[in-house]
């Protein structure tokens, strides 16, 4: 189902470009596969409008509105929109991890050859961050800004992000892994690690929905000179809160499309 994301993601990324205000598929439910993948489109927001014939037989059409709503409760179904007046959040992520998690925001140093899209988490939309941050505040429908670290020049912002739960109870390493294993990175080795890293500050996870890259990268130093970061030393080792006023700047110097915002 992680491909059928995938679809969906190019799908929603070519309404939007479109300004397509409803979205219709028509699909057999017949077989195993079918029901399947009904089962992905109902999640995504796609709801029963009706029956047509066709020389194979009747098929149902399900419908998906694309105009500009905001489901907080539920960001799934209203995807990719958002709203401004939810708590914002930068982000780190290492480079090492940043292109693996976010394939979409490949930066241009770097080589698509590196990124073939065979991996479950590469093609999924819903994907995991795992996180030691003290701030762990974070709600349904709260925005995230991934921002790449690097150094003065070399760390950017990149991707949005909303998320869509925060998991913080974990009763042990096996229920950490079973919970991240198909969204994740990381190998279940991998995972393990991260577990048993620090045992005295174990992980917790935050469950989002991958939404948006920036069209234009903007770099620390510049973040620091438009009053967003207050200096290098500052720099988000966590989960960072900033003010709605400080997203409208990243979203104007980042030069993004403001109608994926909904107030």
């Amino acid at each position: 189902m992680r491909l059928g994301e995938r679809f969906l993601k190019i799908i929603f990324d070519n309404a939007f470009i479109n300004e397509i205000d409803e979205i219709y598929v028509t699909i057999f439910d017949k077989r195993d596969d079918e029901k399947r993948l009904i089962t992905l489109f109902e999640e995504w927001g796609f709801v029963l409008h009706g029956k047509k014939r066709s020389l194979s037989g009747e098929e149902l059409v399900y419908v998906r509105n694309f105009q500009r709503v905001y489901n907080q409760a539920n960001p799934k179904i209203t995807y990719p929109f958002f709203s401004s007046k939810a708590n914002i959040f930068l982000v780190p992520i290492k480079p090492e991890y940043h292109t693996e998690l976010l394939p979409d925001s490949i930066l241009r140093t770097e080589s698509k050859d590196d990124f073939v899209e065979n991996e479950p988490h590469r093609n999924a939309i819903s994907k995991v961050y795992i996180s030691r941050s003290l701030e762990k505040g974070l709600n349904t429908g709260d925005v995230i800004i991934f921002y790449r670290t690097g150094g003065y020049y070399k760390s950017v912002i990149t991707t949005i992000g909303i998320v869509e739960n925060i998991i913080i109870d974990i009763k042990d390493e096996h229920d950490f892994i079973s919970k991240c294993r198909k969204r994740s990175i990381f190998t279940d080795d991998e995972l393990k690690k991260h577990w048993n890293y620090n045992k005295t500050m174990r992980p917790f996870i935050v469950n989002f929905l991958y939404v948006y890259s920036f069209p234009k990268r903007v770099n620390l130093k510049e973040l620091i000179d438009f009053g967003i970061i207050r200096d290098i030393e500052s720099a988000p080792r966590g989960f960072q809160k900033i003010s709605p006023e400080q997203f409208t700047l990243i979203m104007k110097e980042t030069k993004s499309d403001a109608r994926i915002i909904v107030d």
